[in-house]
């Protein structure tokens, strides 16, 4: 047998053994003669007993070979891919005495799984639990239509929302503390044609502890993003949608400006993490507090740093000129598909163009892609005839891999993100 990063077995030897028995005693088929089975095994799982239960087992002589744990998995998720449970969604039944245990278990699972966002969702005949792993949606548990409410009941109690208003949106919070293990949840409660739609955003406390060079900044992006936040005053803005790591980046700017000189204020919607020595404020437009009057009284709070958690409309982009204008250093995040249309954008809102020139540091687009799986990429041949020229890489690459999936990644080919990043300077 040829050994490259994982064991290349053929179809004979695979079919000697089934996949469940692959994976729980970690073994690979090497060799079968007469009564004499040889398999390869993870290296720690050769001791404690294993070659006599094999034996046991198969009724047959058995040998073992040991190799390292990373080729031995490798070899495991090429050639004997199993159904992991998150693949196919789990029927779950839940009363009032273990909706609480179950609440608990779920937020436990999409912690652990990496999840930034747990959906649960009611249809007209079913109802279903989400998680959102790398940007996608993967299904992982379905309810019993009876047995939701109470689910959507105990997601109200626990983030202090009004269980009996099911007519109107309600946002809320929980703050999650298992072991060592604590961090905020964001609550949105909507409803919908067939019952209430709870989406649960788990806050990664770390976010606010990341430097800016762990980003995805190219060394040339971080020195003229350096150079527009390091002016005195004028602004800088970050656009990209949803979930495309803005505040990530807000964040880690603030902890780079956080000095015991300088005086930030923030006004956010809604602050998603606690920041020492910055004064935070929560957006509540329901008694007037919105990000133009925010600002107004920002100005006479002798500041040196204002962060706006977002620019929605001509005021407020009015307002954030006029601070800039006064000598403020101005942080927000805008609305556009790249960093030049938050120009653009800023002139439909009314702003005048001169102004812009005089006041806009650096705009910045960022976006976040998911990368290829370490465990199971594969090298695969590029083909530059395939691929329209504004896919092609930017400079030769040593390797091109393709993604394969394993038990690893969920079985998408794909574990973690990394930022994509277009900086202009004005």
């Amino acid at each position: 047998m040829e050994e490259v990063d994982y064991i290349v077995l053929n179809v004979d030897l695979q079919q000697l053994i089934t996949t469940e028995q692959a994976w729980h005693y970690q073994i690979i088929p090497k060799s079968v003669e007469n009564n004499h089975l040889e398999f390869y095994v993870a290296a720690e799982r050769a001791g404690n007993g294993l070659r006599d239960e094999l034996e046991i087992l198969f009724g047959k002589e058995v040998e073992l070979d040991t190799k390292p744990s990373e080729v031995v998995k490798k070899t495991l998720s090429k050639y004997y891919r199993k159904k992991r449970e998150g693949q196919r969604a789990q029927r779950v039944e839940i009363t009032d005495k273990t909706t609480d245990d179950f609440l608990q278990n779920l937020i436990a699972e999409a912690k652990e799984l990496g999840a930034s966002d747990i959906h649960i969702e009611t249809y007209e005949e079913r109802c279903r639990v989400r998680f959102r792993i790398d940007g996608q949606l993967i299904e992982r548990y379905t309810i019993d239509k009876n047995e939701y409410p109470s689910l959507i009941n105990k997601i109200k109690i626990k983030s202090n929302l009004d269980i009996a208003e099911k007519r109107l949106p309600q946002d809320g919070r929980i703050s999650y503390k298992s072991g060592q293990d604590k961090f905020d949840i964001r609550v949105s409660v909507l409803p919908s044609l067939h019952g209430e739609k709870a989406v649960m955003r788990l806050l990664n406390k770390d976010a606010t502890d990341i430097d800016i060079e762990q980003l995805g900044f190219s060394e040339r992006e971080l020195e003229d993003y350096r150079e527009g936040i390091k002016k005195p005053n004028g602004i800088v803005l970050i656009s990209g949608p949803t979930g495309s790591g803005k505040t990530t980046t807000l964040y880690a700017t603030l902890k780079i400006l956080n000095r015991e000189t300088t005086n930030i204020l923030t006004v956010e919607d809604p602050i998603e993490y606690t920041l020492e020595g910055i004064n935070q404020v929560q957006l509540k437009e329901s008694i007037g507090l919105t990000f133009a009057s925010a600002l107004k009284t920002f100005l006479r709070q002798d500041p040196d740093v204002i962060m706006l958690g977002e620019i929605r409309d001509g005021e407020t982009a009015q307002m954030a000129i006029r601070a800039a204008l006064t000598g403020h250093l101005v942080l927000s995040t805008i609305h556009t598909n790249s960093a030049w249309g938050t120009v653009s954008r800023l002139i439909d809102m009314g702003v005048p163009s001169f102004l812009l020139a005089n006041t806009l540091n650096t705009t910045l687009a960022q976006r976040l892609v998911r990368k290829l799986c370490n465990n199971c990429k594969e090298e695969a041949t590029f083909n530059p005839a395939h691929y329209p020229r504004t896919f092609q890489p930017p400079k030769p690459l040593k390797t091109h891999c393709k993604p394969v999936g394993c038990d690893e990644c969920y079985y998408t080919g794909y574990k973690g993100r990394r930022a994509l990043y277009e900086v202009i300077p004005i």
